[in-house]
């Protein structure tokens, strides 16, 4: 009997999000994280998760209602989403003033997506694990898990408009996220849940 690749994806969603909040591709923001990753399934890869981390801004109510409208469109397609959340931070102004300011900065997500990703491995959920980020940050997880599971395969989806030299120099195997991929990877403009709330593509996603 063939075996099959037990593939799970671990999206780094602040990653993805920045990729495309620009005037020409915000109109894909609408995702459907689980379509995407079946778009980059190999071979005799089987989706089995797919991992959404991210967190909701606390200071733009109408922006987390969006978020949040993406997040419980996702779920009901069976991505699960790993919350982090921002804290108030002081930082310094880098230009003459040099005065001090309080700004948002978002925690978690690197540990989060490294504790899950080090937690499967050990409970053996998957066989293939791919990243779907552009970040540098992450590289220690991908490194323990390399050093304490060799026979799982890594693999790494870089967000469009990202190069990531580092972080495919030490995976090793990528992909590219094209503007096709957004495009086919699309949720419905109006999705009714299994509860019968209705939920609709937010209008400043055009």
């Amino acid at each position: 009997m063939p075996t099959y690749n037990r593939t799970m994806f671990f999206i780094d969603g602040f990653n993805v999000y920045h990729a495309i909040d620009t005037p020409r591709l915000c109109k894909y923001k609408w995702l459907n994280y689980w379509v995407l990753a079946k778009q980059f399934l190999r071979g005799r890869d089987t989706l089995t998760d797919v991992l959404y981390f991210t967190a909701y801004p606390p200071w733009n109510p109408a922006k987390r209602h969006r978020h949040e409208c993406l997040v419980s469109a996702n779920e009901a397609q069976g991505v699960k989403a790993v919350l982090g959340e921002f804290r108030r931070t002081k930082k310094k102004c880098r230009a003459k003033c040099k005065k001090s300011y309080l700004t948002f900065e978002e925690k978690r997500t690197d540990v989060n997506i490294a504790i899950h990703l080090f937690q499967n491995a050990v409970i053996d959920a998957y066989d293939k694990a791919v990243l779907v980020s552009g970040d540098s940050d992450i590289i220690p997880s991908v490194q323990a898990v390399q050093k304490t599971f060799p026979k799982k395969e890594l693999s790494v989806v870089i967000p469009i408009g990202r190069r990531a030299k580092e972080l495919k120099r030490v995976i090793g195997s990528s992909m590219k996220m094209k503007e096709s991929h957004l495009r086919t990877s699309q949720l419905p403009a109006k999705l009714t849940l299994a509860d019968g709330t209705v939920l609709r593509k937010p209008k400043q996603w055009p």
